[in-house]
């Protein structure tokens, strides 16, 4: 555990107000006081508060200029102003019936019985024990009991929750006082909302919230960070389950994301659990450099938990080439667990975080993934139980370097084995996705090909010259049927394929080609030859159109069970009734009539 600073050593705060320490302290502290974001231009002061002035939080051009100004950076002076828009505070505050200062005067008469004040909280921890010892004794009624039990676990966060910051280190007045707001605060929402109640790793969060807000306004916006779906409320409840599913989602993510490197972590015995429950939990304040960790505040109070997603992977890909040159698991968790400074600065991690991308849709994709895998009967309890306690440790001991047994990683990993199942896995996330977007309305699934359509492509491709040949022969030897019928010459036979079949698309093509071509303009000039008037023509016209269509339907072959054509009823068609140029359905049908 972190022992609070003592005042010999430091040397002043910074201004972020985390204390100055010696050179040979700094390692120990991990904390780098060296910021490198970039410095409020006052034209762009002036900008943003021209902005919030008219600030609609439902309007995406709003959302669309804030997100402008988060990119460029926002002012440390006017943070506390863009959090309380982006969360809405005002408005909670509105529609809510809680009183906050009514539930700290009901909190307070339990510490009264108790001997204790929020002032004296975390120098009565002893008497605090000695208390519960008696509860268990029957000696207590059960509820101080359960606000004895709630005290004490919050009173035991409060020592280890930024023991180097000007507001919760040593007991100067103003770290009193601190620690007292940290303490409403948290009790507040424990009672504000009981389903939740208080989990560990709130502290941080709060603690974050007090640096750049007052105690109510902290107040609300943990409500509103802890409640609403969009921000943290898949993280925190009373039994770490969401939190352990969460993480369970960012180890799929990394598997598809990066598989080498997970392969790696993998095969060290390095399970993605054993460092993002304490990431997720702590919203990255271990992070030494806190222009950095106010940097990725700013877009977690944009995006929500995406960004969370988003900034677990960045720091990843950007130890990526460090993980991967080392072989030993001892070494890789103290680089995940405490990141170096020169991958958390802010001119290095914000740009890069930036430039890293993750979807919503990912994000639900490796949510089904997980869900799969715990229905298909993967043995999980062992490995979130495992990783559960390592991060609960890893917490308790105030983001120390602390090196996680082997026999745990172990346990928690599998190795992994060189040409697994990347493809089927790969193969599931398709389908895992697509399920998603037939979901949400936003893709139509393609319709299923029959696989006749692919063999009957590839046949006609293929038969194309066959077919000409083909017809090529059928219309010789039509010439001869037709010398020996005599002056029925302009009779059509129906064209057929190799098979036999008669070729129905063709005669309706060629009888469009016919009556809009040479042959058609003979055979208009023919009628209107054989007609004197302009109605007798047209009446002739309309009687051989209909003439037509039924000799096409007398012509038109059927399909019988040998497949071959009923010619016979064409040719007992009288002749009478041929007065009009019948359809050819090849080109030498064509000619054919042409010369005729």
């Amino acid at each position: 555990m972190l022992r609070r600073a003592s005042t010999s050593s430091l040397v002043g705060f910074d201004e972020f107000g985390f204390a100055l320490s010696k050179k040979r302290d700094r390692k120990l502290r991990h904390r780098c006081h060296e910021y490198s974001y970039p410095q409020p231009n006052p034209v762009k002061v002036k900008e943003l508060c021209e902005f919030l002035s008219y600030w609609n939080g439902s309007s995406f051009i709003c959302r669309n200029q804030i997100e402008r100004f988060i990119r460029i950076g926002i002012p440390p002076a006017m943070r506390g102003q863009v959090w309380k828009c982006l969360l809405d505070i005002d408005s909670i505050r509105a529609a809510s019936s809680f009183d906050y200062e009514a539930c700290q005067a009901e909190i307070r008469k339990p510490l009264v019985d108790l001997g204790v004040s929020e002032y004296s909280i975390v120098h009565t921890i002893d008497s605090l024990v000695d208390t519960e010892n008696e509860i268990s004794s029957g000696q207590a009624s059960d509820l101080l009991s359960a606000d004895l039990t709630l005290f004490k676990q919050i009173a035991l966060d409060l020592r280890r929750s930024f023991p180097t910051h000007c507001t919760l280190m040593g007991d100067r007045p103003e770290a009193i006082e601190g620690q007292a707001k940290l303490f409403r605060v948290l009790t507040g929402f424990a009672r504000y909302n009981p389903q939740i109640g208080y989990v560990q790793g709130m502290s941080y969060i709060a603690a974050v919230l007090l640096m750049i807000l007052s105690e109510e306004e902290a107040f609300w916006a943990l409500v509103a960070l802890l409640e609403k779906p969009k921000y943290l409320s898949e993280l925190f409840d009373s039994t770490l389950k969401k939190i352990q599913h969460q993480a369970l989602i960012f180890h799929q993510l990394l598997k598809h994301r990066k598989p080498l490197l997970f392969q790696h972590l993998e095969t060290l015995g390095v399970s993605s659990l054993h460092f993002i429950m304490q990431w997720f939990l702590t919203l990255f304040t271990s992070l030494p450099c806190w222009d950095s960790v106010l940097a990725i505040w700013d877009l977690i109070m944009l995006h929500g938990l995406q960004a969370v997603f988003r900034t677990g992977l960045t720091i990843i890909l950007l130890l990526e080439s460090r993980i991967m040159n080392m072989s030993e698991e001892s070494t890789v968790l103290p680089v995940l667990l405490r990141v170096p400074v020169d991958v958390s600065q802010h001119r290095v991690l914000i740009p890069a975080l930036w430039n890293t991308d993750v979807q919503e849709w990912e994000i639900n994709c490796m949510n089904h993934l997980v869900l799969e895998e715990a229905i298909g009967g993967q043995d999980e309890g062992k490995v979130i139980k495992e990783s559960t306690k390592d991060c609960t440790s890893s917490l308790s001991h105030g983001q120390q370097d602390e090196k996680p047994s082997q026999e745990v990683g172990r346990k928690t990993s599998k190795k992994a084995v060189p040409g697994s199942s990347t493809k089927n896995v790969f193969t599931r996330l398709l389908k895992v996705a697509q399920h998603y977007l037939l979901e949400s309305g936003k893709y139509n699934a393609p319709a299923k090909r029959s696989p006749a359509l692919g063999r009957l492509s590839k046949t006609r491709i293929s038969t194309s010259f066959t077919q000409t040949q083909g017809r090529t022969r059928r219309s010789s030897s039509r010439r001869s049927q037709n010398s020996t019928l005599g002056g029925v010459k302009k009779e059509q036979l129906p064209s057929q394929d190799a098979d036999g079949a008669a070729d129905k698309d063709s005669s309706s093509s060629s009888a469009w080609r016919v009556r809009s071509g040479p042959v058609g303009k003979v055979a208009r000039r023919k009628s209107r030859v054989q007609s004197g008037r302009g109605g007798s023509l047209m009446l002739k016209n309309r009687s051989s159109r209909s003439q037509q269509t039924a000799a096409q339907t007398l012509m038109r072959p059927e399909n019988t069970k040998n497949g071959e054509c009923q010619e016979t009823q064409s040719r007992h068609v009288p002749l009478s009734e041929r007065n009009f140029i019948p359809c050819p359905n090849t080109a030498s049908q064509v000619r054919e009539s042409q010369l005729i």
